[in-house]
């Protein structure tokens, strides 16, 4: 049906024209759909098949007026599919454009009709691609993206991978959402492409071995078998069983057409390899420079090249490699040859061989004479430093029960970098966070660790907007509770000045006998007395005034600092009375 319909719409072409391949209506229309669809994760597969169909029906004078049930009937889809395209072009996208809007309209009467889409008009500067109306109704949406990559990169004359097209593909459901395809799916769907007619795959003929993959502008139907594709495609190859490479097997064909290379180099000979020659043989015997004479088959001459150093013929009529320095330096290569060393041997001191004794078998495919002096000289320096043999025996061990010996691809470097060196702290005596004499934790590697743990934590806190002190929420004030209550505890609280209150009325005094608060008014001016001590010193004086008169001098006190006498007898020996001495003592003990 999609085929059918869609003919109804090939006057409205690009170009305006209609092309007749014998009794065939070739589907000539195009559309430009921006790159910013395909190359987005954002946007699922189907939203680029309904952007296509959806112009192509709005370049006609009426515009898109098809419901959705129509469009998903053109595209081969379900009617859900084709809605959830529709919402994601009508939504905005990561950088703020809208792809598509829809108008909704009603008859007079209040009856409800098909909504009238458009999409947004594209500038003259973003990135774009042409594709065939016809490729969104034959191919499914995620075959559509793959053909829109193809074509972009055909246009912009860039040589695409499988790797580089599973990059651009993503699983949109399920638990793998958001992730790339890997490449054996992404194979999978360019042979499907290719199935179809919609794209021709020419393996390895591209540059440095890769595939060509070439679009296709017209449909199928107008392209029999010999026929040259208008834009200047060659046709399709017709060779079987030249399928995708699987994951993980390089550009080759599982059939065996074609080399297995993981790595590609602008050069299938790279001139750093001392074996390869201009001309390489398949199948030629590599002939190191120790090597003995090659024992030629039945029939053929002893000598092929007329040279006497024995080696194997090579294509080309070349017998000599070329000479150059060894391509692979790692100390360990089971498949390369020794490295040569004109040099004395490595002899390692017995007592440094013992403490190494837990890693002889990997000491033993260490190939380099350099790296082995290091690992003695490195083992030497730690046991004149003060090392014990057993802690680096432990140490050898415990590292060694960690790894599988078929991950360590270079056991030099294995053992310089992560086998001998110390781990912890600057404690001499820590080991790798325990203190080697006691065995218990290291308290310095334990404080190191929380701190890491802490600083963590805080950047945690900070990324998800709360208190990096306390993981709590932030108020209006921009500090949490915690915070504020801990502020308010540290700051210091004011200093509160308590002022005495002075008495309103006269200014007050004490009595200077007997100390009472009196006001100092009147005659308490003049003595400084109270009233009572008033009275009780004029009584005093007149009881005193006879005996002054018979000439009888009867002691009296002398009062108070000898200049006011109270009247009172005297203690014996003392000068004054018994209640001034109270007084004397009194003052004597404050």
């Amino acid at each position: 049906m999609a085929a059918v319909m869609s003919l109804e719409f090939t006057n409205d072409s690009v170009d305006g024209s209609l092309v007749s391949s014998g009794a065939v209506r070739v589907r000539r229309q195009r559309v430009r759909v921006p790159m910013r669809l395909v190359w987005s994760p954002v946007y699922q597969d189907v939203a680029v098949s309904v952007y296509v169909k959806v112009k192509a029906l709005a370049s006609r004078p009426e515009g898109c007026q098809a419901r959705t049930e129509t469009i998903a009937s053109y595209l081969g889809l379900s009617d859900a599919s084709v809605e959830r395209g529709m919402t994601q072009l009508s939504r905005p996208g990561p950088d703020g454009v809208v792809e598509l809007f829809s108008e909704r309209r009603t008859h007079a009467g209040g009856t409800g009709r098909s909504a009238l889409r458009t999409v947004r008009e594209m500038s003259r500067t973003e990135a774009f691609v042409w594709l065939p109306v016809a490729a969104a109704e034959d191919l499914t949406p995620r075959q559509l993206r793959v053909y829109a990559l193809v074509a972009y990169a055909q246009a912009r004359g860039i040589a695409l991978t499988e790797a580089e097209l599973a990059a651009s593909l993503r699983h949109h459901s399920g638990k793998k959402a958001g992730e790339a395809l890997s490449v054996t799916a992404a194979s999978t769907i360019v042979d499907e492409v290719e199935a179809s007619r919609w794209m021709t795959v020419q393996r390895r003929v591209g540059e440095r071995g890769r595939n060509l993959y070439i679009a296709h502008d017209l449909p199928p139907e107008a392209r029999p078998d010999g026929l040259v594709d208008p834009r200047g495609a060659v046709p399709e190859a017709t060779s079987e069983g030249s399928g995708s490479s699987p994951v993980g097997e390089g550009s080759g064909s599982p059939v065996g057409e074609g080399s297995l290379a993981n790595r590609e180099v602008p050069m299938t000979d790279s001139p750093d390899d001392g074996r390869a020659l201009l001309s390489p043989a398949v199948g030629e015997v590599q002939v190191g420079k120790a090597a003995g004479p090659v024992e030629n088959p039945a029939g053929d001459e002893g000598d092929a090249g007329g040279g006497e150093s024995g080696l194997a013929l090579r294509a080309g009529g070349q017998n000599q490699p070329s000479p150059s320095k060894a391509k692979n330096r790692s100390s360990w290569n089971e498949d390369a040859a020794r490295p040569l060393y004109d040099g004395p041997r490595v002899t390692m001191n017995a007592h440094i061989y013992a403490v190494l004794e837990p890693v002889h078998l990997l000491l033993e495919r260490v190939s380099n004479p350099f790296v082995e002096r290091q690992i003695s000289r490195e083992v030497g320096r730690q046991l004149e430093a003060g090392t014990s043999p057993e802690r680096l025996q432990h140490r050898l061990t415990a590292r060694l029960t960690k790894v599988m010996l078929s991950d360590i691809r270079d056991p030099g470097r294995w053992l310089l970098g992560v086998a001998l060196p110390r781990w912890g702290c600057g404690y001499q005596d820590c080991e790798a966070g325990v203190i080697w004499r006691t065995g218990a934790a290291c308290e310095i590697c334990a404080e190191v660790v929380q701190d890491k743990a802490a600083a963590r934590q805080r950047e945690q806190r900070v990324a998800q907007g709360l208190c990096p002190e306390h993981g709590t929420r932030p108020g209006p004030t921009g500090r949490c509770t915690a915070c504020e209550l801990d502020d308010t505890i540290a700051r210091p609280a004011p200093a509160v000045v308590v002022q005495q209150r002075v008495p309103e009325g006269p200014p007050r005094g004490s009595c200077g006998d007997c100390g009472a608060r009196i006001m100092l008014t009147g005659r308490a001016l003049e003595d400084g007395l109270c009233k009572p001590c008033r009275e009780e010193a004029s009584a005093l004086a007149a009881d005193q005034a006879p005996a002054a008169s018979g000439g009888t001098e009867t002691p009296v006190c002398s009062g108070r600092g000898g200049h006011v006498p109270c009247g009172r007898e005297p203690l014996p020996c003392r000068s004054v009375c018994a209640r001034r001495r109270v007084k004397e003592l009194a003052g004597a003990v404050a």
